[in-house]
Order: C-alpha cells, then sequence, then structure tokens
C-alpha cells in the first residue's frame, strides 16, 4: 500500500466512524440491469477517468491517527483491478437458471465486509443473463463514505441520458407540498409547544427503544444476535408511481406516506400469513429521513464545495421509530397510509433527531465512536426493520452508450433481519427486500407486498355506484 503525500488527511466524519466500527459495517448495495449483454472493456478505463475523480474518498483508507486515535482519509494508490470482480458461472444456461447463481453471488457479497487496506468500494461485473436484465452490474460502496443521497450523486454522475448523452438527467421534484402556512399567534405558540413535547417524547423514546424495549420476536424480527452476519435473500417488487400518485392524489398525503402504508400493511398481512393469527405484536420501523433541505441533486462537484455545508458530502440523516400500526378485521386498509401520514408528521416537527446527535457525541466523547457504534446497533437490534427510499431519474439511463433498464438498492450490514429499500426510475417505483435467508419467506413476502398495494390502490378507488334506472 502506498501512501500518496498529499498534506493532511481529511478526518472521518463520526457518523463515517460509527458505521465503519468493530460494531457496525453498513455498505450499500447499487444494482444496475443492463438491456444489453455488458462490454466491461472499457471498465477500468471508466473508473480511472470518471469514478475515481468524483470524490477523493473513492481513492482514500481509514487511518487511525497514531497520537490522538482520530481517523483520517488518508490518499492511496487505487489498484482498481483488486476492486473488480467479475464472476464465472457455468455456461449456456437458462435466464431462469442463472436467477439462482445471481441471488446466492449478491447474497455472498452482502455479507462479506469490504477490506480496511483498500478504499472501501467495488464493482461486480455479471456478465450473464437473468429474467430480469441481460448484464447486470453492482456497486459496493460502504456507508462511512456517504449517505444514499451522496452515493447516489456519485453514481449517476457516471450515467447519461440514454437517448442524447449531453442531455443532464432529470429527476422528480424533492420539494414537498404544503398547505398555506398560517402566522396566527395563538396557533403559532400552540405549534411551539406541541413541537417541543413531541420532540422530548421521540428523544426519550428512542433512548428506550436503543438501550431497553425491544420489539417482540415476530416473523420479521428473530431477535437472535449476529443477525447482520447471516446470509440474505434479495427481492424485488415493482410498482406504477401513476398509480401511487393515484392513491397519493385521492387521499391527499404524500408519495412517501403511501410507500409507507403499504409496506406496514404488506408487514402486517405476512406476519398473519405466518403465524395463522392475528398479527398484533409489537413491531418498529426505522425510516431514514434526510436532513438536508434540497429540491434535487447537486453535482458532486457542488457537493464537495465547502460553502455548501447544508448540502455538502456526507451522512446527513435521521431515524424515525414509527410503530407499525396493528391490525383488526375492522381496520380500513387505508389507515395504514393515514395512519403512516399522521406520524411521519409529527415526527418531522420534531427536534429529537438533534439531541440524538448529541446524545452520540456525548457518547463518543465519554466511550469514543466504538460506544456510539453501540447504541446505534441497539437501536437497530432492538426494532424490526428499516425503511429507506429515493428518488431517482426520470429518463432512461446509459452508461459509456450501454441503456439500463432497471436500477434499485439495498443497505446491507444493518443487525436486523429485514431491510426494505424503494427507488423510482422511469415511472416505476422499484421496492427491494434484504431478508435473512432462512428465516424470512422471500417469496411469501413479496406476495404480500403486492397484496397490500392491491388492496390500498382498490380501497381508494371504489368502484361508483350504478345509477338508478
Amino acid at each position: 500500500m502506498e501512501f500518496r503525500e498529499e498534506g493532511e488527511g481529511e478526518p472521518v466524519s463520526p457518523t463515517g466512524q460509527y458505521f465503519n466500527s468493530s460494531i457496525l459495517s453498513v455498505a450499500i448495495l447499487a444494482v444496475l440491469e443492463f438491456e444489453v449483454p455488458f462490454n466491461d472493456s472499457q471498465a477500468l478505463s471508466l473508473l480511472q477517468d470518471v469514478f475515481l475523480p468524483i470524490n477523493p474518498r473513492f481513492s482514500s483508507i481509514m487511518i487511525s491517527d497514531k497520537a490522538d486515535q482520530k481517523k483520517q482519509w488518508k490518499r492511496v494508490e487505487v489498484k482498481l483491478e483488486d476492486h473488480v470482480r467479475v464472476p464465472i458461472f457455468p455456461s449456456n444456461m437458462s435466464p431462469e437458471s442463472y436467477d439462482e447463481y445471481f441471488d446466492n453471488y449478491i447474497s455472498n457479497i452482502a455479507a462479506e465486509r469490504l477490506p480496511q487496506n483498500r478504499p472501501l468500494w467495488e464493482i461486480h461485473i455479471l456478465k450473464y443473463p437473468t429474467s430480469h436484465a441481460a448484464g447486470t452490474l453492482i456497486f459496493k460502496l460502504h456507508h462511512a463514505l456517504g449517505d444514499g443521497y451522496s452515493l447516489m450523486g456519485a453514481l449517476l454522475s457516471c450515467l447519461q441520458t440514454a437517448q442524447n448523452p449531453s442531455v443532464p438527467l432529470t429527476f422528480p421534484s424533492l420539494k414537498s407540498s404544503s398547505g398555506p402556512k398560517t402566522t396566527h399567534m395563538t396557533k403559532t405558540v400552540s405549534q411551539f409547544f406541541s413541537s417541543v413535547f413531541q420532540t422530548l417524547s421521540d428523544f426519550s423514546w428512542s433512548i428506550l427503544k436503543s438501550s431497553f424495549v425491544e420489539d417482540d420476536r415476530t416473523p420479521i424480527r428473530s431477535g437472535e444476535d449476529g443477525v447482520e452476519f447471516r446470509p440474505i435473500t434479495l427481492s424485488t417488487l415493482t410498482f406504477s408511481i401513476d398509480e401511487i400518485k393515484l392513491i397519493k392524489n385521492k387521499l391527499r398525503v404524500t408519495i412517501n406516506d403511501v410507500i409507507a402504508g403499504i409496506i406496514f400493511l404488506g408487514t402486517r398481512i405476512y406476519m398473519q400469513e405466518v403465524t395463522q393469527k392475528s398479527s398484533n405484536e409489537r413491531c418498529t420501523a426505522l425510516v431514514l429521513l434526510r436532513t438536508r433541505n434540497m429540491e434535487g441533486y447537486l453535482s458532486t462537484k457542488e457537493m464537495i464545495e465547502p460553502n455548501n455545508a447544508n448540502m455538502s458530502w456526507g451522512n446527513q440523516f435521521a431515524f424515525l421509530h414509527l410503530p407499525v400500526p396493528k391490525s383488526s378485521e375492522t381496520l380500513n386498509p387505508l389507515d395504514f397510509v393515514w395512519e403512516a401520514q399522521k406520524m411521519i408528521k409529527k415526527k418531522k416537527s420534531s427536534a429529537a433527531s438533534y439531541l440524538t446527535s448529541w446524545l452520540l457525541d456525548v457518547l463518543k466523547k465519554f466511550r469514543g465512536p466504538e460506544g456510539a457504534a453501540r447504541y446505534i446497533h441497539g437501536t437497530l437490534k432492538n426494532s424490526s426493520m428499516t425503511i429507506s427510499n429515493m428518488i431517482g431519474p426520470v429518463e432512461k439511463m446509459a452508461l459509456d452508450n450501454q441503456p439500463v433498464g432497471g436500477l434499485y438498492f439495498m443497505v446491507v450490514g444493518p443487525p436486523q433481519c429485514l431491510t426494505v429499500t424503494a427507488l423510482s426510475y422511469m415511472g416505476k417505483l422499484r421496492v427491494a427486500f434484504g431478508a435473512e435467508k432462512g428465516f424470512i419467506d422471500s417469496q411469501k413476502l413479496k406476495a404480500s407486498m403486492q397484496n397490500a398495494f392491491g388492496i390500498i390502490l382498490e380501497a381508494s378507488n371504489p368502484i361508483p355506484p350504478a345509477k338508478a334506472a
């Protein structure tokens, strides 16, 4: 390993240290599905000329300062061959047969920790056709490098619009719609005290959930130690964005509310299918909330500018603890969406994430990064699942003139049996499920989620009554 002498190394952010510790090692898999067999002849030159220049962290390793043990990013000479894997499978099989090889391969790389003696990323090129793609490219990027917003921005900066590479990719607006704001003094004071109460309540509950109160053991949570080291099954579903917008407009909620409602109802349906009884166990979802004020993606050049602190490269997100609504025979399926809306709205008015950040700083000061990482580990372990969603391009993308037909991602490494992610692309929402292999029935889980979507769609669009003769 050769070090570059380029001045002082960049300090590793606290969150970067927490996610790359002996307690936690969290990474992101970004999967690109190509419509034609992937040509990797230019892979190394693309990495050298396009990917590495995006951010110095892609050419750096994490080291500890000998004097004060603080971690820094240190630039190194990157041996690209060490970061590119091209697996060899048996030849001349059907796409359905290659599905099984693909599933086993991605399960294995999800469970592996990235080596610490080289930059924390890998690329896997699968040249075999599956039922989803003619070829597949998998980026594995350590979460210490940045959050989903940063890494998605980096990934998209390597891609172009398929029809016209000179035209930049466009995205749906990230700006959430809101009604008119009142300035009435009485309401303002009321909102202030409501926000203070919600903050204290959320912060107290977060401490309890991270340290003492565990979710019940259910078909999606075994409650056992070490689940982060066990293999997962990665499966996906595709929903129409137009149909989700139809639900959104009918119920007057946000797209995020609809997605959360579908996942909540699907989870309860799955649990009831497995246990053959009413599913009312305590079940909490950790929903990732971005803490940037933004209306769209910035270029990676803009993200690393020092004066762009609010939108800068790095990890800027918070967890929302959302209890999964309990099911009953009389419950309206739309209540899952409305309940998600109510909870998310209340949590967003809370400043608990800032208090949690302060608490992590205190833990880091007195117990070191490992102590803070242990607290985050407890937050994840005591909950049932994590939900994360992002927006993707509206147009079809291409990498080196090779069209991308599908795109999804998965967070791997958290101590949970189930992780759910969602990513929009070309008018479709791709929902991915990272489920512990042998514990969660992925096919039954997918069927439950598909069923939940159908139930909510039908309930939000009732058939109008026939006109009287």
